[in-house]
């Protein structure tokens, strides 16, 4: 039998014990992709993935769709599917069916959808009688955790209170299931009440997460987080994401001014070069606009505002540690002002590079990427390293400092001891002082729960320790959950009290 790394690949996708029918048909679907390579980069760009400063986040050799799709589903059911021969819907019971159906036929990376809407926004009109809306709600959340079965899936909540919206908190932290994961849009009005019940859903299932609507309003328009934390306009396109591995910067600078004035520039050039390259494989290439429904229907569009090339990053921790040779805690990332200083001086200048470039296609947003399973050394983008985390003020404060340029998405967690849930207003204080001070985005959960975050989406620790024992389940993300607590241990964040 032939022993080339394409058969090897494919013997292990189709006999390994772990995985369902469905992903292991993806599995087979991203082999495929991978067997031939036809983006044109340029000789940089070239440089830094083999350098192993910069990856590609498997999206594959051939990106014939888009990493991320947002329809806009507030049209959707206004208008109806010619393509999916759907009618507006009348009840409550008809527009869960009709999301359902779009829900299968998202063109992105993996098959599956990775956004799916504003659901209390989307469901509010629809809600006559609440116990039949109840029934309609928890048919909609179940089904989608049960046949979409990825945690990087993502429903979005707010700012309004509303009666759909306590019926998603209420089955959520019923359901305690990973998938959807869950942000809720916050901002200065949002009430309190509604907060302190979103609160205490987040400590007994780790969603929803707490964006801050006025900043990201103003960087993105009519926005939407989906997947991990990132942000994008709704009706648009993450078209792909490079990720530049900022811990691999400080051996190609000799020093932190060469770091700064050379090796950065070099890099956000190579970075976007990337992007545009594997942009214009998608958009002229593959034409993937013009080969779906979607855009046909006015559900995305195809313009500078919703074309969005994703320059994630990771490492910034061990980036200014590394160039700075830095092995005092008192003095390393997150607690030294200079390595601080430096931190924040390299995200300003990564910032302005991307500013001073037009994009080929759309506009570049930077997203501070949480990691990968197959990560061993890298933080997820400009956090503090787990283990050396600093009292909670301080870590909030790093937080905003190091990600205030993160136009699509950036999020730091923290896990509360058992007690927290008994005090909801402490934790909206904190939320309210950090989202004051400019932080963008959220985590809160409880410690003790099973239902945890491990980056930017949830998995079960219960499923973990199954898939540990090589027993498949069905939230695939269990898989990246498994492969990067063992590398980064992610379940082992500094747990906080109410004191």
């Amino acid at each position: 039998m032939p022993t080339n790394d394409m058969t090897q690949d494919i013997i292990h996708t189709i006999t390994n014990p772990k995985v369902t029918f469905n992903q292991r048909l993806k599995d087979m679907a991203k082999i495929a992709e991978n067997s031939i390579e036809l983006v044109n980069y340029t000789e940089l760009s070239r440089k830094y993935f083999e350098n192993g400063a910069m990856m590609d986040m498997f999206e594959g050799k051939t990106p014939y769709r888009t990493r991320y799709c947002l329809p806009d589903y507030e049209r959707f059911l206004k208008q109806g599917s010619e393509f999916l021969m759907l009618e507006p819907p009348k009840d409550i019971w008809d527009a869960v069916g009709n999301l359902l159906c779009l829900y299968h036929n998202i063109p992105a990376d993996g098959g599956l959808a990775v956004y799916i809407g504003c659901l209390d926004r989307l469901l509010e009109p629809f809600v006559k009688d609440e116990d039949e809306a109840r029934k309609a709600i928890r048919f909609l959340l179940t089904h989608v955790d049960r046949t979409i079965s990825n945690a990087f899936c993502h429903a979005d909540l707010g700012p309004e209170d509303t009666r759909a919206g306590r019926i998603i908190l209420e089955l959520t932290k019923e359901m305690q299931r990973p998938c959807p994961n869950m942000t809720l849009m916050y901002r200065e009005d949002t009430p309190d009440d509604y907060m302190k019940a979103a609160l205490e859903t987040a400590m007994v299932s780790s969603k929803p997460s707490f964006a801050n609507d006025a900043l990201y309003r103003r960087d993105m328009g009519d926005y939407a987080v989906v997947s991990c934390y990132n942000t994008l306009p709704i009706g648009g396109c993450g078209l792909t994401l490079v990720r530049l591995n900022m811990d691999q910067l400080p051996r190609l600078a000799t020093d932190p001014e060469d770091l700064l004035n050379r090796v950065i520039p070099e890099a956000v050039t190579a970075v976007c070069d990337a992007i545009d390259s594997r942009c214009e494989f998608i958009v002229d290439y593959c034409h993937y606009y013009e080969n779906t429904f979607l855009y046909r229907e006015g559900l995305i569009k195809k313009d500078r505002d919703h074309m969005v090339g994703m320059f994630g990053f990771v490492g910034l921790a061990e980036c200014v540690n590394g160039i700075l040779g830095l092995t005092d805690e008192k003095e390393r990332f997150g607690h030294g002002e200079k390595a601080d200083a430096l931190g924040e001086a390299i995200m300003e200048r990564i910032r302005q590079e991307i500013d001073r470039r037009p994009a080929k296609y759309g506009k570049y947003g930077l997203h501070a990427q949480v990691g990968v399973m197959e990560d061993t050394v890298s933080t997820p983008g400009g956090r503090i390293p787990i283990g050396e985390e600093p009292e909670l003020p301080d870590q909030i404060m790093n937080f905003i400092r190091m990600h205030k340029g993160c136009d699509a998405g950036c999020g730091e967690l923290f896990p509360f001891d058992d007690t927290v849930k008994n005090n909801p207003q402490y934790l909206l204080d904190i939320l309210k002082g950090a989202f004051r001070s400019g932080a963008r985005y959220l985590s809160f959960y409880s410690g003790d729960s099973d239902l945890v975050r491990v980056t930017g989406y949830l998995v079960k620790k219960s499923d973990i320790e199954k898939f540990d024992r090589d027993e498949m389940t069905l939230n695939e993300a269990t898989i990246n959950g498994s492969g990067v607590d063992k590398n980064l241990h992610l379940l082992d964040r500094k747990v906080r009290g109410d004191k």
